[in-house]
């Protein structure tokens, strides 16, 4: 009885060394401004800008935006220049 429960755990690792039932592999994000070559990043356009910075007003990382590097300085870019002329606030609380 033991003997299959082991097999059956080992046919279930599918020869991955890094196999953990709990964590599942995350898909790659796609950088949006990439994929949509007609979107263009303004920083007067407040609705654009609201989806990456997050409920207290921290600018999201890339890891939660999916953005390229590249992209990802356009956006910490356009957020700041908003903030400085008081189209986003610096906080939301």
């Amino acid at each position: 009885m033991a003997d299959k429960k082991a097999n059956n755990r080992k046919n279930n690792r599918n020869n991955d060394e890094d196999y953990n039932p709990k964590f599942r592999k995350m898909r790659k994000k796609v950088c949006a401004l990439c994929s949509d070559k007609n979107l263009v990043l303004d920083y007067k356009n407040a609705d654009q800008l609201k989806k990456f910075i997050n409920d207290k007003g921290k600018i999201l990382p890339r890891r939660a935006t999916g953005a390229c590097a590249k992209h990802q300085r356009d956006i910490t870019t356009a957020v700041k220049r908003a903030r400085h002329i008081a189209v986003l606030p610096y906080t939301q609380e």
